[in-house]
């Protein structure tokens, strides 16, 4: 029984008497360091004060410590700083205690009375620990007084030699297993071996190895019958586990969602397949590979070392296997104790070195050594040879010796290193290859010097070394062909060493558990380590955040076009970004994401009994698509089932014979156009089915193709995921099926907004869960100059950001190390009451803090020291989590006034509306989107505020579009014309509508002194009027073509006795190009560019009017007027008018073209007559102009996209069926002509004669076997040596 806390163990303190920790005299001996004792002198105190010092505790046997306490020497200025806890198990083959991924330092005592403890975050299991102090008092020397706290330990152990496998066998020979439990403990000084494994005869297995020191768990649960589907899964976890030390196991499996940890990592994952239960036979062994098992077993070794405390399911396996209750005759000497290994590493760090004697004056070096280290360079050993000098040494990653061989190191595995060198031969041996050994022959003449220097050598030398130093570990060290007494060196009595950590060895992997995310590469040096992110879709120091835009809504408010986008709906969290279909409407944006189900899939040879499954599989996973529709305010999908006796639901009572499974796998029995709960279709709903007894036009049952098709709209429910169709089996029963893509429209997430207004208001939300990384972006906006965004306290850690002064954002934080804060500084005020965009982000690397993607400030984690943020507190949006005097004493003002939108902290969106519904001070959604978006609305388009973001009006404008920028244009066939009235007051109230009140020019600018005219057109044909504006005086504005093709602008205002014209180029413009026109007039300047040269300036006479009186009509095209109009204009460019395409046409804020296109023909104040298409003119659609690929994040090519189907093949709507039956009904009538033709000429020919071919002779045989072998007479044609030969006798009867 285990005590509820942990209670002082009983200390049994000794000390090895070794030079490095000898002590001052008998009254300081390791004896008296027991907390509170004041006997002897107060404590335990060395002869030196230096960094080879220990204090060791003998526990008696294995006991499980939880903390430590420390004091000073009693009454003293002897005491401890900062120390390092070792443990071991046998008093050898030392292990430092990590904790948050380093060798953790002890903060000790600034006293000799107070006690400091500390509770060990993760738990030791060990007999031995040594207490080694780093730092200690200034005033005096080491001092220290010590406890331990934790309980009694005690578990079964038992040896496994290499030979022996424990199976466990189950009660029946075979088993379905949906929940499994596993837990063991294994130490061993392999890097290979199979710790478990089962399987079963239908493929299923489970097996536990240890692979290059990895621990790796490999399940299947079962592949389908035709191996699409397949169920291996392959996980890795862990690394250096041949360090021969005690290592916790935990898998834990409930169908296919499996736990697996190791010591304290934990990864959750889902097998792949889909089946839940794992199908074992006879038995489960462990330590190896079952003697009776399949050849699944591919030669790997069986464990060696120790395991303990192993269970299965409730079943003590080491308990079992004491009691012989299970098979361990595979065992030579089955013992239940653990053998310890016999090395004894050496830890070197990067100012270590390790002199060992050997033979001097010899003519034959021979040296032998083990090593593992993650850096790509160091010196491994050194030697002054009597004329020369001996290096081995990492270069690159290479092992090189001065006779330049090669081989690979530094991926912190134990390699083994064997060096002969003597007269006239060396050779070097890697990891016992010898087939791969390097020798040479050269001339050599070696004499050793009878002095070995590993991983370091400091001193002056003729020669010295390419390499200084080594960080790594090294045991089995042989010299001269002697083994090195290591034992010797650690008391002294031989050799010498500097800062080297004898029988341990403390390589740390900084990869393990990786700490780069989303598939991010991990790479890493000694001290730290790098995340390598390409091709992931995240950027950052530990690929934690996303590159792309979370929504298509997104996309739009940063400019962007409809087009096919990447998206990453939760960021940061767990699902991948994939690629969407984005439709930027005048008011929508529409997310699509297609199908692989063609359209029209035929369906035959179905029943209730057996229905045929019909997969519907889309261009992302289901979790990825479940995350689209979750955040959108309305989705919708295309479904249609056209049928031949084929019947549909059949009755609203009882299964259906068809139904469609969504979101959840769950079954719907109502189909497109009806909803949840209502077993019917479109026709049901609005009552028109063919027989109106059914609920489905398919349901009664017709010989007569019949269908039913509408929209599914009931979000929560789609996509689609499969159809199962069941009424086709009978004579002439046929069904086609047609699910359309995946509409969706709106984000929810990305305009969930709150508005603060007070300084006293906040939202409060559950703590947040960012430990080792966290990442947090939201948009804000306000006129106040200051106020805290929001703020997560724990015991000492918190994390904040807030707005410091009106041109300052902070991102502070404090995860143990202290406080650390970021600041970003913007050029212009924040508090200007548009939108802003803070991301903030904190990893075990880095802290970032960005504002609207142009200010950045980053700080790097420091290497050593905490990296786990621990919050306890609630999360406190809008004000701070606790108010200080120096704030209370502000009024409390530190709290934050304005909005806050599209909060995400670690990939989850925070729902500021709902939480804001129910709290004071705090109202839902926010306005004013215009203020920062409206840049987007090009072309005079106005920005229209709404609810959940903004819109283009582009009404007063001669385009449309999302954002204003796509021309409105026509194409004017001969006599076509565009009338425009110029009404007055009168009648304007009158006629009064949308449009007129929008254009105070229809109702009130009848007398013009300035104009602005704009317009794009393109034509073959001159000469021709363009536009035309007429008064009801004489008063005429004109441009037109000439017959030569030029542009000439005619202005008569009065005063001049002929109008003023203005040739603007000579150049042919009827040529069927496109030109833009672009005229402004105030008073008598006159303004004209026309394409992309520069503007020019034309002055009126000065007898010139300067006013354009009584405006009456404008006209586009052709002039049909029937006041006064100049009769030359008539004359010779009237006739037979403008036919071309004219587009964007715009008059003084009037787009007569636009007004004429979209409103009947007979409304006011536009009309056309003739014949007027719609057309764009060849024009881009964009006016803003894009990034280029290059720098685009969101650019996509044709190399990047990887789906799980042909997007060739998708359909993104159904069939027309009318077009279908038109289509073949001109067929039919096509063949039955080319029948007739045949038949005619049949008759007229039908006698017998010769004709000439260019046909080879061997086309006519391979005719006839085209049907056997089904080659063409084309390939024997191909074949022919000579094409060209003519047969003159060829006969026919009919061809």
């Amino acid at each position: 029984l285990f005590p509820s806390l942990p209670l002082p163990l009983s200390l049994s303190l000794s000390l090895s008497l070794s030079l490095s920790s000898s002590v001052f005299t008998n009254g300081y001996a390791p004896g008296y360091a027991k907390l509170n004792r004041r006997g002897g002198a107060g404590g335990w105190s060395p002869l030196d004060s230096d960094h080879y010092q220990w204090l060791q505790v003998d526990l008696g046997s294995r006991k499980q410590v939880s903390a430590i306490a420390t004091q000073g020497r009693y009454s003293s200025s002897d005491w401890t700083t900062r120390y390092r806890l070792l443990y071991s198990d046998t008093g050898r083959n030392w292990k430092p205690y990590h904790q948050d991924g380093n060798i953790w330092a002890f903060s000790g005592n600034s006293n000799s009375e107070s006690s400091v403890r500390h509770e060990l975050q993760q738990g030791i299991v060990a007999r031995f620990l040594r207490l080694v102090p780093l730092d200690w008092s200034e005033e005096g020397r080491i001092g220290l007084r010590m406890e331990l706290y934790g309980c009694s330990y005690w578990a079964d152990v038992i040896n496994f030699d290499g030979q022996g496998v424990i199976a466990y066998r189950f009660k029946v020979k075979k088993v379905k297993i949906i929940k499994d439990v596993i837990t063991l403990k294994f130490k061993t000084s392999e890097s290979e071996g199979v710790i478990l494994h089962g399987e079963g005869q239908q493929g299923d297995y489970i097996t536990l190895e240890l692979h290059r020191a990895k621990l790796l768990l490999q399940i299947n649960l079962g592949s389908n019958q035709y191996g699409s589907i397949l169920g291996h899964t392959s996980v890795s976890s862990g690394s250096l586990l041949d360090d021969h030390h005690w290592h916790a196991v935990v898998i834990e499996r409930f169908r296919r969602n499996v736990n697996f940890t190791l010591d304290t990592h934990t990864q959750h994952f889902r097998t792949n397949g889909e089946f839940d239960h794992l199908d074992l036979d006879y038995e489960l062994s462990f330590g190896g590979m079952p003697y009776s098992g399949k050849p699944s077993g591919g030669g790997r070794k069986n464990f060696k070392g120790c395991m303990e405390s192993i269970n299965y399911n409730g079943d003590n396996i080491t308990d079992l296997a004491r009691r012989k209750k299970i098979d361990t005759s595979s065992f030579r000497n089955l013992t239940f104790s653990c053998m310890e290994a016999h090395s004894f590493p050496v830890f070197f760090n990067a100012t270590s070195f390790l002199q060992l004697p050997g033979r001097a004056n010899h003519n034959a070096a021979s040296v032998g050594f083990q090593f593992r280290t993650w850096n790509p360079d160091g010196l491994l050993l050194f030697s002054n040879l009597g004329d020369g000098t001996l290096e081995v040494s990492l270069e690159g990653g290479q092992l090189a010796v001065h006779i330049n061989a090669s081989r690979s190191g530094g991926d912190g595995q134990w390699h083994a290193v064997r060096l002969v060198a003597k007269e006239n031969f060396a050779m070097l041996t890697i990891d016992g290859d010898e087939a791969s050994a390097v020798r040479t022959s050269s001339p050599l003449s070696i004499t050793t010097g009878g002095t070995y220097h590993l991983g370091g050598y400091f001193q002056q030398t003729p020669f010295p070394p390419l390499q200084r130093s080594f960080q790594g570990c090294m045991q089995a060290i042989l010299l001269d062909d002697q083994p090195a007494d290591l034992h010797a060196v650690e008391k002294g009595v031989a050799g010498a060493f500097e800062n080297v950590s004898l029988d341990m060895c403390a390589i740390i992997d900084r990869c393990m558990p990786n700490h780069c995310e989303h598939g991010g590469r991990c790479k890493q040096t000694w001290d730290g380590f790098s995340c390598t992110c390409d091709g992931t879709g995240y950027t950052g120091a530990t690929c934690h955040t996303s590159i792309y835009e979370p929504s298509c809504e997104a996309y739009k408010h940063l400019g962007r076009s409809s087009d096919t986008y990447w998206v990453d709906p939760d960021g940061s969290g767990p699902l991948g970004p994939f690629k969407v279909n984005c439709n930027m409407t005048e008011d929508k944006v529409w997310t699509t994401v297609m199908n692989n189900l063609p359209a029209q899939t035929t369906v035959m040879g179905s029943s209730r009994d057996r229905r045929t499954v019909l997969q519907v599989n889309y261009s992302a996973s289901m979790d990825q698509v479940t995350a689209i529709t979750t955040s959108a305010e309305h989705c919708e999908q295309h479904i249609s089932y056209s049928c031949r006796t084929s019947r549909l639901l059949n009755t609203p009572e009882g299964t259906p014979y068809t139904w469609w499974v969504g979101r959840g796998s769950e079954k719907h029995f109502y189909w497109g156009g009806s909803g949840p709960g209502v077993q019917k279709c479109a026709c049901g709903i609005d009552r028109n089915c063919t027989d109106p007894k059914y609920d489905c036009n398919c349901d009664a049952d017709q010989k007569q193709w019949r269908e039913d098709s509408g929209l599914l709209v009931y979000k929560d429910h789609l996509p689609v995921s499969q159809v199962a169709v069941g009424d086709t089996n009978r004579p002439g029963s046929e069904a086609k099926l047609t699910v359309g893509p995946l509409r969706c429209q709106g984000d929810g997430n990305y305009w969930n907004a709150a508005s603060f207004t007070t300084p006293s208001s906040y939202l409060h939300f559950s703590t947040f869960q960012g430990e080792t990384s966290a990442d947090i972006s939201f948009y804000f906006k306000t006129s106040a100059p200051y106020g805290v965004f929001l703020e997560n306290l724990g015991n000492t850690d918190f994390i904040r950001l807030e707005l410091k002064s009106p041109t300052v954002v902070s991102f502070s934080f404090d995860v143990g190390n202290g406080p650390v804060e970021l600041q970003v500084h913007s050029a212009t005020p924040l508090n200007d009451d548009q939108w802003h965009r803070v991301m903030a982000e904190r990893n075990v690397k880095e802290a970032v803090l960005q504002l609207d993607l142009t200010y950045r400030a980053s700080r790097p984690a420091p290497p050593q020291g905490h990296t786990r943020l621990e919050l306890f507190s609630q999360l406190y949006v809008g004000k701070p989590a606790s108010q200080t005097c120096q704030d209370s004493a502000a009024g409390g003002q530190r709290g934050f006034l304005g909005c806050i939108r599209a909060l995400r902290m670690n990939g989850v969106t925070l729902d500021l509306e709902e939480r804001a519904k129910v709290t004071p001070g705090v109202k839902s959604g926010c306005q004013g989107h215009c203020t920062s978006y409206g840049v987007y609305c090009r072309n005079g388009g106005q920005c229209v505020e709404r609810y959940n973001g903004y819109a283009c009006d582009c009404t007063a404008t001669a385009y449309d579009g999302p954002f204003c920028t796509r021309e409105v244009g026509g194409f004017f066939e001969a006599g076509t014309l565009v009338r425009y009235n110029f009404l007055s007051e009168a009648a304007a109230a009158a006629n009064r509508d949308a449009w007129s009140m929008a254009h105070p020019l229809s109702s009130q600018e009848v007398t013009l002194e300035q104009e602005e005219v704009a317009f794009s057109f393109s034509t073959s044909n001159a000469p021709a009027i363009l536009m035309y504006v007429s008064s009801k005086t004489q008063d005429y504005l004109a441009v037109l073509l000439r017959q030569n093709g030029s542009l000439q602008v005619r202005y008569h205002l009065g005063g001049l006795r002929e109008p003023f014209s203005i040739d603007v180029d000579q150049r042919n413009l009827a040529n069927g190009q496109p030109h833009t026109f672009n005229m402004s007039r105030i008073d008598r300047s006159v303004t004209i560019q026309l394409d992309h040269y520069p503007p020019v300036t034309y002055t009126l006479p000065d007898a010139s009017d300067t006013q354009l009186n009584q405006v009456k009509t404008l006209f586009l095209g052709k002039v049909y007027e029937t006041g006064h109009v100049d009769p030359e204009l008539i004359d010779r460019y009237n006739s037979p008018g403008f036919v071309g395409c004219l587009s964007r046409v715009q008059f003084n804020g009037v787009a007569p073209l636009k007004y004429a296109l979209r409103t009947p023909a007979s409304s006011l104040p536009a009309s056309y007559q003739g014949k007027l298409v719609e057309s764009n003119c060849g024009a881009s659609p964009l006016s803003i102009p894009p990034m280029s690929a290059a720098t685009d994040p969101w650019h996509l090519d044709n190399t990047d996209a990887e789906f799980p189907f042909n997007e060739e093949r998708v359909v993104p709507d159904g069939v027309n069926r009318n077009s279908a039956i038109i289509g073949g009904i001109i067929a039919v009538v096509i063949f039955t002509i080319l029948c007739t033709l045949v038949f005619l000429i049949r008759y007229m020919f039908r006698h017998k004669g010769t004709y000439h071919t260019h046909e080879a002779k061997g086309a006519g045989a391979a005719g006839a076997e085209a049907g056997v072998g089904g080659e063409s007479a084309d390939t024997a044609i191909i074949g022919t040596d000579n094409p060209e030969t003519i047969d003159e006798s060829k006969k026919e009867w009919f061809i």
